[in-house]
């Protein structure tokens, strides 16, 4: 059994290898931490399960549960007869929490989680080693200003504040000195990156500086990202940087401008079109992805047909499709509300017509010679994050030139040139 089970984002990835490392430093043995994740009913849902089946097979562990879930609703998870300790987003990462005296606490005491909104720095955690990835993760921001309408996360993370470049180049430089190659930036909302930073550097800013401070860092990518917070350094650096993966995941969520504005994003339709079609026109061989909620409140067959084509207009491959979950107390859960059977079939749908974009864009690269990440002995990766089955097992980390030869069963084939 993991001491921690991830649920969630690439920042809950990248916390609980900070968790790990906590863990490892008190010589904790008989605990399992769950680090939950609250975007959907479904994902707490997964986390309660997974809890009580610890606690089947695990008696004499420790139970603890942080991450979002946790942080916006710590009474659910101490009432629960498994748990031994709720901590909360922050309160996770103060080492004297796992200590004994805290791990055998009664229960009317088994709650330490601090208000979030009261924070205002993101505390520095170096991770030199990540369990079974060959990329790293580094947070860059957490928290996020904006309140989207289905969205409860800023309740678990708080307002958006950002690392220091400084901070972020001395992370990156230790992970390259252990030999990672490729850097993932995450946090919850990245675009939103540098507003509370002295001088307000913005991301593409950030990002120019790294790359500059970090000469040896070969690959970067980013998490996800708003259209409507992109500016001209973080465009110019899309298009034009080589070491920035030509792989661009947009924080969608629909594609049809009534329910964008009743979701309170700040995008259209329109600006996500004209990002990819511009992108796409300088840099040919760029992929995107896409997080859309199908079944949205008020979401008709014509509104969610737009959504539908926009995917098919933007040709965007890598589809993270939700069916709408209800969260209390937001707007959105005070709307009218999509039945849930039609939900779930346009989720389907949205997912069909992803992997038929997917597909096309599979068989177009037949022929290419792509750079790639080995992931596993025969698994890579290439920079625009296509999943590449090799000819020969290579070694875990190495950074290969490969050529796509055949896309046979939903699989690309590929043969190893070199090694880089």
């Amino acid at each position: 059994m993991e001491k921690v089970i991830t649920f969630g984002c690439r920042l809950n990835i990248f916390e609980s290898e900070v968790i790990k490392s906590t863990l490892q430093e008190q010589s904790l043995e008989d605990v399992i931490v769950f680090n939950t994740c609250s975007v959907t009913k479904e994902a707490e849902r997964q986390a309660v399960q997974s809890i009580r089946k610890a606690r089947k097979n695990y008696p004499d562990k420790k139970i603890i549960v942080t991450g979002c879930a946790a942080q916006i609703n710590p009474q659910k998870y101490s009432s629960m007869r498994e748990v031994d300790l709720v901590l909360g987003n922050e309160d996770k990462f103060i080492a004297a929490n796992y200590s004994a005296d805290k791990l055998n606490i009664s229960k009317e005491q088994n709650i330490l989680v601090s208000d979030i909104m009261e924070v205002e720095e993101v505390a520095s955690h170096l991770v030199t080693a990540f369990e079974n990835k060959t990329r790293a993760f580094v947070q860059v921001q957490n928290g996020c200003n904006h309140r989207c309408t289905f969205c409860i996360i800023p309740y678990g993370r708080g307002n958006s504040r950002s690392v220091p470049v400084g901070v972020i180049a001395n992370q990156i430089r230790t992970l390259v000195d252990k030999g990672y190659k490729e850097i993932v930036f995450t946090g919850v909302d990245v675009t939103d990156y540098g507003l509370d930073l002295p001088g307000k550097p913005t991301l593409g800013q950030m990002i120019k500086r790294i790359l500059n401070l970090v000469p040896e860092l070969s690959r970067i990518r980013l998490s996800s990202i708003d259209v409507a917070e992109i500016d001209n350094d973080l465009l110019d650096l899309i298009v034009h940087e080589p070491r920035l993966m030509p792989h661009i995941h947009i924080s969608l969520q629909a594609g049809d401008n009534m329910i964008l504005k009743r979701m309170k994003r700040r995008h259209t339709r329109e600006q996500v079109i004209e990002f990819c079609r511009k992108v796409r026109a300088q840099r040919p061989e760029v992929a995107f992805g896409a997080d859309i909620i199908a079944g949205f409140p008020t979401e008709s067959d014509e509104m969610f047909a737009n959504t539908l084509r926009l995917v098919s207009e933007a040709k965007i491959q890598y589809l993270h499709v939700f069916p709408y979950s209800e969260r209390e107390n937001t707007p959105a859960a005070r709307m009218p509300q999509v039945d849930k059977k039609i939900r779930k079939h346009r989720a389907a749908l949205l997912r069909e017509i992803g992997q038929k974009e997917l597909d096309e864009f599979s068989q177009n690269h037949i022929g290419k010679i792509v750079k790639a990440l080995v992931e596993t002995n025969n698994i890579g990766r290439s920079e625009n994050f296509l999943k590449l089955y090799f000819d020969k097992e290579i070694s875990v980390g190495s950074l290969v030139v490969a050529r796509i030869i055949e896309y046979k069963n939903n699989q690309l084939l590929a043969e190893i040139l070199s090694v880089l």
